[in-house]
């Protein structure tokens, strides 16, 4: 779809890596100490893995870094391939921590599900990977396989302490890596049997974002019915639910948690914020920004971060899920925040847009807005179009690097098809 960007809007600056299969790419995209841009190019393909990358945007040079089943030793195995990362990366001692996630799904009962039927002879997927890249040594490390065949849908690093936390896909069960023992525990499913249920059943969508607090090493995370659970590595239990406080507001909107198409209560991104010593997160359907407080178990409403399109209609955003570029920018006090705009401000009556999964219903532009935490300032910077007036579209990644460029993953056409790549966001600044 074309348009007229006369007027309004700012460049979206699309690259080529030269991957041509690139598909959706979700969080797996952060700016690194050295100053690079670290991203990994998804693949749905039953051969072909996923690819890591990196920027440099001082010269605008992309390097191929690896293949992800080639990391994983299983190169020549005849299997489904790691086809993907879905978190970001976190920094360790010149060192980049991520996890690998399956790239194919079966469709079960119209749903995206673990495949369980070999497909083309193509054995099943062998389970995801945590990984480590070496920056300076180009060199990666293979650290831990998930168990149960199971790919790595979320996870998070305690830096100060070398522990990695994740939940997998489908079942979100919760794991935790001790990399100082390379010890392995998992503690089973987190909701009912997560994305692996039954839709009205025992069916619970997962949490994409896990929080660590740095000072005292608990992890949170939530549950679609609203639930925040605080793991402890030190009292050697599993994690236990928060009863003082919960993310059920009627802001958020009115969400049954056994029915796929939304995030219900979970949080959609959230991080910590070191120098206020509390996190702020988003809420996917909704856009509200919110602070959690866990040391007083409080959580607090901000301010609805949607675009003024989205806040003029009253509709969330297109994406079934909400949007997940979501980060603190490098002043420390700038919240960056990718979301989307709609191109009516009619809502639809069409009940056939509902969906089973995470994925647009429909086309919106894609908007940056950001926040300044000091002032409360809020700005709409507009939409953002490729130079050819095309849109940027399934935008759920984002890093900033130390001059506040934005960089994310979005949807581009080629003369062979549709790929996504990496885009720069060219906005203007003050």
């Amino acid at each position: 779809m074309k348009l007229d960007t006369k007027n309004k809007g700012f460049l979206a600056q699309p690259y080529y890596s030269g991957f041509e299969i690139a598909h959706d790419t979700y969080q797996a995209l952060s700016c690194a100490s050295d100053g690079n841009i670290y991203y990994v190019l998804s693949s749905e393909s039953l051969t072909k893995a996923g690819q890591l990358y990196s920027l440099d945007p001082k010269t605008d040079k992309i390097e191929w870094l690896a293949d992800l089943s080639e990391a994983c030793g299983e190169i020549d195995s005849n299997t489904i391939p790691q086809g993907k990362s879905h978190v970001p990366f976190f920094e360790k001692d010149g060192k980049l921590y991520f996890g690998t996630h399956i790239g194919v799904y079966e469709m079960i009962d119209d749903m995206e599900r673990l495949p369980v039927n070999p497909m083309e002879g193509v054995e099943n997927y062998l389970g995801g990977h945590f990984l480590s890249w070496d920056m300076k040594n180009k060199v990666m490390e293979d650290l831990a396989v998930v168990p149960d065949g199971e790919g790595v849908l979320t996870m998070t690093m305690d830096t100060h302490r070398n522990q990695i936390y994740a939940l997998t896909w489908p079942s979100g069960n919760f794991l935790h890596l001790d990399l100082n023992t390379s010890e392995l525990k998992d503690f089973g499913p987190i909701s009912e049997k997560g994305e692996a249920g039954v839709v009205g059943e025992d069916y619970r969508v997962l949490c994409r974002s896990i929080l660590v607090d740095p000072e005292n090493g608990n992890v949170y995370y939530t549950t679609s019915d609203g639930n925040i659970f605080c793991y402890n590595s030190n009292d050697g239990e599993g994690p236990a639910k928060l009863e003082d406080v919960h993310m059920r507001r009627d802001f958020f909107g009115d969400y049954d948690p056994k029915v796929p198409g939304n995030m219900g209560y979970n949080w959609r991104r959230i991080f910590w914020h070191a120098e206020e010593n509390v996190a702020y997160g988003i809420h996917g359907n909704s856009n509200y920004l919110f602070k959690f407080d866990p040391k007083n178990a409080k959580i607090e409403l901000i301010e609805r971060l949607s675009s003024l399109p989205s806040k003029r209609s009253g509709m969330y955003d297109q994406f079934s899920y909400g949007y997940l570029g979501f980060d603190l920018g490098p002043d420390k006090e700038t919240l960056f925040y990718l979301t989307g705009g709609p191109l009516s401000d009619r809502p639809s009556n069409d009940e056939t847009k509902k969906i089973a999964k995470g994925a647009a219903k429909e086309l919106e532009n894609l908007h940056l807005v950001t926040y300044h935490l000091p002032t409360g300032t809020y700005t709409d910077h507009g939409a953002a179009f490729y130079e050819d007036g095309s849109i940027p579209t399934y935008v759920n990644a984002i890093a900033i690097d130390k001059d506040a460029n934005v960089f994310t993953m979005a949807r581009m056409q080629k003369p062979w098809g549709e790929i996504q790549d990496l885009v720069k966001i060219n906005y203007p600044k003050k």
